[in-house]
């Protein structure tokens, strides 16, 4: 079966996002263009949490590259909730994250689960197998934005247990430094 890739070139937006109440969320990629085209890929927190830290770390970089100009930081000038209805087309399974210098923009790419192992060689590749893909192409300072919300998406959970830095319920949490005691 052919490969189906979303293509965005500089998307109108491109967000992480939740449904749901801390503790029980799902994670989204939302990409959407001037067309009304809208595409959302469910991942995990982490995946979230590590692709901002990536791309934080590739615009730094890029920045200490001579002749190129990318702002430290961004405001989150986007905190509007994702765009309805969620269909998700597929669960991220790898992602990747490169800068082309030619069009000076970053490029992301999130790639379906298959049953089979994915090879890190479809990643970022125009093959016509392999598994679907979302693949976003952004401006730096349009990376930066996403940086500072994903980071503000994670950040927005459960807070840590200050003993086992495990995720507090309301209703407390069974530490394990406690011995199962409730706080």
């Amino acid at each position: 079966m052919p490969r189906q890739v979303h293509l965005f070139e500089r998307p109108s937006r491109f967000v992480a996002g939740t449904v749901g109440q801390p503790g029980d969320r799902t994670f989204y990629l939302q990409a959407s263009d001037d067309s009304g085209r809208t595409v959302s890929v469910a991942l995990e927190k982490t995946q979230v949490q590590v692709l901002a830290d990536r791309m934080h770390e590739l615009l730094d970089e890029i920045a200490g590259r001579a002749g190129t100009v990318i702002p430290p930081e961004a405001d989150v000038d986007d905190l509007e909730p994702l765009t309805a209805p969620i269909d998700e087309e597929f669960r991220v399974a790898a992602m990747g994250l490169a800068w082309d210098g030619a069009a000076e923009a970053v490029v992301v790419e999130a790639v379906a689960a298959t049953d089979e192992p994915i090879d890190e060689e479809a990643i970022l590749s125009d093959s016509e197998e392999g598994p679907d893909a979302l693949r976003v192409t952004i401006t730096p300072m349009a990376a930066r934005a996403f940086v500072a919300r994903a980071r503000r998406v994670v950040a927005a959970g459960r807070p840590p247990c200050p003993l086992c830095s495990l995720p507090l319920d309301p209703a407390g949490h069974v530490c394990p430094r406690q011995n199962g005691y409730r706080r």
